[in-house]
């Protein structure tokens, strides 16, 4: 019984936290040092991310006329990687394919979720990354995602599982260099941007990786490293990540967590209207590549009649759900705005069977099998409108 209450007693010990940022000044706290790191989505018009996206065309107009470019802006393409947890293996074999076969364009703008915001950073800086990308995505197995916690562990703290591995995987590719070359492509007026959810406020998060690398903050690597792990970390399953902000003067934390709780996928507010950016003189085309790293419906299965088990079933058919809602919310969006809509997802001609999280025989299958359509004759076979559109 001791035992017992002494594991309890440790694990509350270390669960302390700073307090959270009052309800109302939940727009107003800021990373120190970095204040255009990350917009709150909480009102009809986000001017301070409306603001960002100005100044990245400023400096896009001023990098072509440094170069001598004059006239309309280059074609602007757009990628959006949703999340999956290891069916991310889809996302990354298709970039690669994409890229083997020579028609991979680069893009202006690259947002990412959960296991799309660690993709993003791999996509965002181009085919050099392949390697790299393919390693994350075919060379780990569960052991490197996560360790198991103790049941009674388990309880008192956090989350199910200790997500070290995953932070030091992170970490080996989310290096100086890497953050070095995110903030050259920012400084050229392309965006990367990332979604956690603020926990406590209940509310997305859109984290502007780019502006953080070129802020030249000391600690701008450690902070990208955190923001992607907790855009990964699932409530419940993965321990969620503390941020130190700032709101009038004072320290708080934020517990930040998986941006899929929010949405599966984002390619820009709804509310803002692209037009509003591109001035007559430098009309331009817009297309945008939306990546789903899933199917559109859960595999069959027989429920057993517990309630963990009807519970988890009831969960991962609503996340599905929610997921094909925002390719129709996205599609909406792109048609408003003469945007090129252009969906991938895992179709039903994929059956390998899935046999556990982070499974490395699994995930190396549906790598070659993304890999394998965007390297077909004709290119990967995009869909014009969400599913069951028309």
């Amino acid at each position: 019984m001791l035992i017992v209450v002494a594991v309890g007693l440790a694990g509350c010990a270390q669960l302390n936290r700073l307090s959270a940022v009052p309800a109302a000044g939940t727009k107003q706290a800021t990373i120190p040092g970095i204040p255009n790191a990350r917009y709150v989505l909480d009102e009809a018009r986000p001017a301070e991310l409306i603001a960002e996206v100005k100044r990245a065309y400023e400096r896009e107009v001023a990098f072509q006329t440094r170069i001598g470019r004059v006239g309309p802006l280059p074609p602007a393409n757009f990628l959006a990687i949703s999340g999956g947890g290891d069916n991310g293996a889809f996302g990354a074999g298709l970039l690669v394919g994409w890229s083997e076969r020579g028609t991979r364009p680069q893009f202006k703008a690259v947002t990412g979720t959960s296991t799309g915001a660690l993709t993003a950073p791999f996509a965002f800086l181009g085919s050099q990354y392949d390697a790299a990308l393919t390693d994350v995505f075919t060379g780990i197995d569960a052991k490197d995602i996560f360790e198991k916690r103790p049941i009674l562990a388990a309880v008192a703290d956090d989350a199910m599982t200790d997500s070290k591995p995953l932070y030091a995987m992170i970490a080996k590719y989310v290096d100086d260099d890497m953050v070095a070359n995110i903030a050259h492509e920012y400084d050229r007026g392309r965006l990367l941007m990332v979604a956690t959810t603020n926990l406590d406020a209940g509310k997305p998060v859109i984290w502007n990786i780019g502006a953080i690398a070129a802020s030249k903050d000391p600690h701008s690597v450690e902070l990208i490293r955190r923001v992607l792990l907790a855009s990964a970390s699932i409530p419940g399953v993965f321990p969620p990540v503390m941020f130190d902000v700032e709101l009038d003067g004072q320290r708080h934390q934020e517990m930040h967590g998986d941006g899929g709780v929010v949405a599966q996928a984002f390619l820009y507010p709804p509310t803002i209207k692209l037009a509003s950016f591109n001035p007559d003189v430098r009309v331009r085309a817009r297309t945008a590549y939306i990546i789903r790293n899933g199917k559109t419906f859960d595999d069959w299965e027989q429920v057993e009649r517990k309630t963990l088990s009807i519970a988890s079933r009831a969960v991962s058919t609503l996340i599905v759900s929610n997921g094909v809602n925002d390719m129709y919310r996205i599609y909406q969006t792109t048609r408003r705005d003469g945007v090129g809509y252009n969906l991938a997802l895992i179709d039903n001609d994929f059956s390998e069977p899935y046999k556990g999280p982070f499974d490395r025989d699994y995930m190396n299958r549906l790598f070659d099998y993304a890999k394998a359509k965007a390297k077909a004759k004709g290119g990967y076979p995009w869909r014009k409108t969400p599913p069951g559109g028309s």
